[in-house]
């Protein structure tokens, strides 16, 4: 019998927020399980966005571009420390970040798996250098947000659909986030 290690382990949620147990990651998006998430933007200083372009191992969404740090909290983890932990294991850099906002959201991803998250997304400002981890992203760019959001609409395809739920949903404030520092 194999255990399930902890960080496979999701936290489920209520819509306020509220724990109501775990369970394995997997098994938590074949049944559409609400779980706790954050995701993390990170805008240069010059307003433009990081994305990382999904390894295409992943188990959906693979080979979209998404923003830089989309994960799950372990069970005890707070989604700000989270936010950090991920950021440095998937992009190999580490910044000050600040909270931008909390969506609920519920999308099929295919092959079975439904994403039904409740989000703490975040937000940082970094010029350094973005060293991502090979087995999460196969490479990265930088975007200006007006180009994405027009991009994402024109080619959905091409973007994991939580970012287009977050540009549909929370535009403004995502591009009052990307507003160049100084």
């Amino acid at each position: 019998m194999t255990q399930t290690r902890t960080k496979d382990m999701l936290v489920l949620v209520d819509e306020s927020d509220n724990e109501t147990g775990t369970m394995e990651k997997l098994e938590a998006h074949q049944k559409g399980a609400l779980h706790r998430a954050i995701s993390v933007f990170i805008f240069d200083g010059h307003g433009r966005v990081l994305l990382q372009k999904r390894h295409i191992g992943k188990y959906h969404s693979k080979g979209q571009w998404a923003n830089a740090t989309c994960s799950h909290p372990a069970p005890g983890e707070m989604p700000f420390m989270a936010a950090r932990r991920r950021l440095q294991e998937e992009m190999g850099f580490d910044c000050p970040l600040r909270f931008l906002f909390r969506i609920v959201y519920r999308h099929d991803v295919g092959g079975g798996l439904t994403e039904h998250e409740l989000v703490h997304v975040f937000a940082g400002t970094y010029d350094g250098p973005v060293r991502p981890d090979p087995s999460e992203a196969e490479g990265y760019q930088w975007m200006d947000f007006d180009t994405l959001a027009a991009d994402a609409k024109r080619q959905p395809e091409l973007y994991a659909p939580w970012l287009r739920i977050y540009l549909q949903q929370h535009g403004e404030q995502l591009r009052a986030a990307a507003a160049p520092q100084g």
